[in-house]
């Protein structure tokens, strides 16, 4: 198979979808709207998955598991919620199969394996946790909760592409329990910006954070905070969510637990998550029509080492010398990969490492052990130069904190220019059309005018941005009163 890719600028669609099969990053598998993460996409969502676990026990938070299926009367309690994701459950009716005797060698269901109360697959596990905590909280002693699990949820999406949308997706989703509503509120406030440390440090990718309006909050949610990210092509992308969800669940399970004065009350809650999504957003906002481009932070090899050698000698000369490197760069805490495969060329195996966006490549060769000299080629630049052997390990380290943020720079530019301050509809539907972006304009508030200007745009209203001024102006579609301004853009 060829390795060219379509450019982005041809087909920015076409471009991602080649770039993830051809990276080796996931595929399309044999039941419809799933996916296949392959070995190497995986090694990247470990370290998406590494970094936040660590995040998330710093603030004080454990990881458990609850179960994949939910009772269908658990799922209605809380209405909103219920309602909120009826259209995309998946539904479990029977416990087994039985030889159909119609056809030979097919099963059929069981008609008398039918369950005695359905079981919805999970697209979210707020019902179950909640159903659970009833039985752990009893008092003010028993709070606060700060629970987060590592898990698979299935939400039934009929038009689905690789990481942005499958039927089945891996994510992790933090369900803590409060004492007070100002605590549950500074939960939310907080894993928010834990994410968009995360987001920025480690993907290099600047995310404005901010909070949604009522009709894009998660179903059952009081407040959804957000951190949007900007792609490539000018759309937007959701990249994480948390959510101050009062005491919605609480009251919808009777979750209570005895004051200080002894006095019932509901629990306050929160609830946030991120999933392979991420990667997604990483794949789109780095790479280029050359393949990946991943920052350091987030690679599963930093470096990788190609040996250029005529005879059995000079290869064994060369590993020689890469072993020592290797030492010396791992002991500093470099991920490196010494690729000595007799099965492909050099030029083979410098266009692949490209392709999965290796953030620097060394060669050596036979010249190289006479001059005491290895080439660098950095991914994020495209740029090659022969450096001494002896700098070699504070050259690589120094180029791994340029290149992460060479990479973030570049991409908060891109953001920055592709913010749009609009104060008409037609500018609105024009800058749109051709620079996209985030359009920053005033909105009345109204769900009527955010609905209209989706339907007239297909944009819609990313988040009102956390350090929004309040600016007195007028709508942008409705000419009424607007008190500030919002981002809109279309998303992915």
């Amino acid at each position: 198979m060829s390795k060219k890719l379509t450019s982005r600028a041809d087909d920015y669609s076409k471009w991602y979808n080649e770039l993830v099969v051809k990276a080796d990053l996931a595929e399309n598998s044999a039941v419809r709207g799933c996916m296949v993460i392959k070995p190497y996409g995986f090694a990247i969502w470990e370290k998406i998955q590494a970094e936040l676990d660590r995040m998330f026990k710093e603030t004080g938070h454990q990881n458990a598991y609850f179960p994949l299926f939910v009772p269908k009367s658990l799922f209605e309690a809380e209405e909103k919620n219920a309602e909120g994701f009826a259209k995309e459950c998946a539904i479990v009716t029977h416990y087994r199969l039985q030889n159909d005797p119609d056809r030979a060698g097919k099963l059929r269901v069981d008609p008398e394996a039918k369950l005695e109360e359905e079981l919805i697959v999970r697209p979210t596990s707020e019902a179950i946790i909640w159903n659970t905590y009833k039985g752990w909280i009893q008092s003010y002693r028993d709070l606060p909760i700060l629970v987060n699990q590592w898990a698979n949820v299935v939400r039934w999406e009929m038009r689905t592409r690789l990481f942005l949308r499958t039927a089945e997706f891996l994510w992790q989703e933090g369900h803590t329990a409060h004492e007070t509503k100002s605590e549950a509120i500074k939960e939310a406030e907080l894993m928010n910006n834990v994410y968009a440390t995360f987001v920025e440090n480690f993907m290099a990718i600047p995310v404005i954070k901010g909070l949604k309006t009522e009709s894009e909050r998660f179903a059952g949610a009081v407040e959804t905070y957000c951190i949007e990210a900007l792609m490539q092509d000018g759309k937007a992308l959701q990249a994480g969510t948390s959510h101050f969800l009062g005491q919605n669940f609480a009251k919808a399970f009777d979750v209570k637990f005895a004051n200080k004065e002894g006095t019932q009350e509901y629990v306050w809650a929160t609830s946030w998550g991120v999933s392979t999504r991420l990667m997604g957003a990483l794949i789109m906002t780095h790479s280029d029509d050359h393949g990946l481009v991943l920052p350091p932070n987030l690679a599963p090899n930093q470096v990788v080492i190609v040996p250029i050698y005529k005879s059995e000698e000079q290869l064994e000369a060369i590993t020689s010398l890469v072993n020592v490197i290797v030492e010396e760069l791992r002991s500093k805490g470099i991920s490196v990969k010494y690729d000595d495969r007799d099965t492909l060329r050099p030029g083979a195996k410098f266009a692949q490492h490209e392709l999965q966006g290796v953030p620097l490549r060394i060669a050596i060769g036979p010249k190289d052990l006479e001059n005491g000299t290895v080439e660098l080629a950095r991914r994020d630049t495209l740029t090659k130069e022969v450096i001494a052997i002896d700098g070699l390990t504070s050259k690589v380290i120094g180029l791994m904190s340029e290149i992460q943020n060479t990479l973030y720079k570049k991409a908060l530019n891109f953001r920055d220019e592709h913010i749009t301050e609009v104060d008409d509809f037609d500018t609105f539907k024009e800058v749109l059309g051709t620079k996209g972006g985030f359009i920053s304009a005033h909105w009345d508030g109204t769900e009527a005018t955010e609905t209209k200007i989706k339907e007239l745009t297909k944009a819609t209203i990313r988040c009102i941005p956390m350090d929004n001024k309040l600016e007195s102006g007028t709508c942008v579609y409705s000419g009424n009163p607007s008190k500030q301004r919002v981002l809109f853009a279309k998303a992915y």
